[in-house]
């Protein structure tokens, strides 16, 4: 499915993305015209490590998960992508093959920008291009976070961390939100295992910090206790 067949999905991937807020009318047209939209089923590899890329994505809704796979086959969950999200700019930029995996969770809808006229767009524009090396700057700030997150932090500060994250990104009501990834997944994110993430779960629920219905719902208790876990205060 493309953009001319569902308009709203291209124009919601430029109002949503922080590098493209505030852009004149003029500018806004200009990416308009060259961005494509689809729609993906759950389980579908945008990209595999490896593979050469020319394209610029964006997450419009959804979420996507890049993942690295170790030479034993084990999946680690790199970063999560939720709507707002762009990804495949350094491969699409230094011509390198992806170093991750990028899949979606759930069904997803995905808008895209080729190469070419990527490049078109950014040489032509000054504020866009210096908005993308804040981008690339934010990316790197991120990266350095995640190697923190992992290496540092103990299992109940990573998933306190976690689930403050997933809080803020599905827009919670009155602290409830539902957890857009497994069990299993969330384990892969915070470098543990699942039974660890149980164990912990059940811990935060005994000290009355969240609450869970079900397998997926969550609802946060005392955020102001969590993010003191989180080492975020």
């Amino acid at each position: 499915m493309d953009c001319c067949e569902h308009c709203t999905y291209e124009s919601s991937c430029i109002t949503t993305v922080p590098v493209f807020k505030g852009l004149h009318e003029d500018d806004i047209q200009q990416i308009r015209k060259v961005t494509h939209s689809r729609s993906y089923p759950k389980g579908t590899f945008i990209f595999r490590e490896g593979e050469q890329s020319e394209t610029l994505f964006v997450v419009n809704e959804g979420l996507i998960k890049l993942t690295k796979t170790s030479a034993e086959g084990k999946e680690q969950i790199v970063r999560l992508l939720f709507p707002g999200d762009f990804f495949g700019l350094i491969s699409l930029l230094r011509n390198e093959k992806q170093n991750v995996n990028a899949e979606t969770i759930g069904k997803t809808v995905i808008c895209s920008i080729d190469k070419k006229d990527f490049l078109k767009t950014m040489e032509s524009n000054a504020e866009m291009s210096f908005r993308f090396l804040l981008a690339m700057n934010d990316r790197l700030y991120e990266a350095d976070e995640s190697v923190s997150f992992l290496g540092l932090m103990e299992v109940e500060q990573r998933l306190a961390r976690a689930l403050i994250l997933f809080h803020g990104k599905m827009k919670a009501q009155n602290g409830k939100f539902t957890l857009p990834i497994t069990k299993r997944d969330l384990a892969s994110y915070i470098g543990t295992t699942p039974e660890s993430v149980s164990r912990k779960l059940l811990s935060f629920i005994s000290q009355q910090l969240i609450r869970i219905d079900g397998q997926r719902q969550i609802q946060i208790l005392e955020m102001d206790q969590l993010k003191e876990i989180s080492g975020l205060t």
